[in-house]
């Protein structure tokens, strides 16, 4: 008798933990609805994006990332969305009726994401990009799939904004790029200080300073070399997607505060146009000391420059005179 008992007990034991097991490696919702993190055995080296028609691809060739097979990738935009591809997790559901008014009310076309390890196939979802959550996004597995707001432990950002197939925005964010022997001229206008605008010719590493009036004496040579080299790396810090096409014309169609001509040995002419940026507080608007909306010649979008970034070149005439 007592064996009979020890050994219905033992049965219920080895039951009750084949089920704790189960149920503990499963997910609430259904591990093929819910489960959208990429978990790839040794790194992912594909991402597909497909929204409205429209195609891009991400992929790893030996140690770089590249667009469409053309561009290198920008790798703090790689770093990114490898991050999300790799930790994302279910914040909370979503229920029918937000789906309905946030999504299927708007029309809001998902972008299809698809995530590789060479040629095999770790995760499909698709990201429905909407406003109504602080993490920019609703996603499913598939259309018939359930729909949940996701997000990356630790990172309070919009990680929606991540799965775009605008390819300028996986391109790195560099306005100039360029050794001093790479540059012919650079020439700043200043709007609000005409007289301290000026160019700068560089003839076989011989330098030419000029004004408004005609080329200049006295300057010191050494500035114009520290000037020069300022070019080599010039970056801003995000597009201003965000704008919307009547404040770009808006913006485009005022006089910019400050316009930079540089010629390369080469031929190439690039044109930096930089206006304020008006922020509003209370009732009065003010001009953002920290940042600047700059477009060039070679792109149609507006992207956002930190002073921090920029304030290096942007020098009165007076700068290249002894003091």
């Amino acid at each position: 008798m007592n064996k009979i008992i020890i050994r219905g007990v033992f049965f219920f034991i080895v039951i009750g933990l084949f089920l704790l097991i189960l149920f503990r490696s499963r997910s609430p919702f259904g591990k093929t609805n819910s489960s959208f993190a990429s978990e790839p055995r040794e790194e992912i080296t594909r991402i597909e994006l497909l929204e409205n028609g429209k195609r891009l691809t991400l992929e790893k060739k030996d140690e770089n990332w590249f667009i469409n097979g053309k561009h290198e990738a920008r790798k703090s935009g790689i770093l990114f969305i490898l991050r999300i591809l790799k930790e994302i997790k279910i914040k909370s559901t979503v229920s029918s009726e937000l789906f309905e008014s946030e999504i299927s009310g708007k029309n809001i076309i998902p972008v299809k994401v698809k995530v590789y390890e060479r040629r095999r196939l770790l995760k499909s979802f698709l990201v429905y990009k909407t406003g109504s959550n602080a993490y920019g996004n609703i996603m499913k597995i598939k259309q018939s799939s359930k729909p949940f707001i996701v997000y990356v432990p630790g990172y309070e950002g919009d990680i929606g904004s991540g799965f775009t197939v605008n390819e300028l925005f996986w391109q790195p964010y560099t306005v100039f790029n360029l050794l001093p022997s790479e540059i012919a001229s650079v020439k700043l206008e200043n709007m609000s200080d005409t007289a301290s605008s000026f160019s700068i010719i560089n003839n076989n590493q011989h330098y030419f300073l000029s004004g408004a009036e005609g080329r200049l004496n006295g300057w010191d040579s050494s500035l114009i070399v520290r000037y020069i080299s300022y070019f080599a790396w010039v970056p801003f810090e995000s597009w201003a997607f965000k704008l919307s096409e009547a404040e770009k014309k808006s913006i485009e169609a005022q006089q910019p505060m400050f316009r930079f001509t540089v010629i390369t040995t080469t031929g190439k002419k690039t044109v930096l146009s930089l206006w304020g940026i008006v922020t509003s507080k209370g009732n009065t608007n003010k001009i953002d000391s920290d940042r600047l909306l700059g477009k060039t010649d070679e792109k149609d979008e507006l992207f956002i420059m930190r002073y921090f970034d920029i304030d290096p070149l942007i020098k009165k005439r007076s700068y290249f005179f002894p003091q």
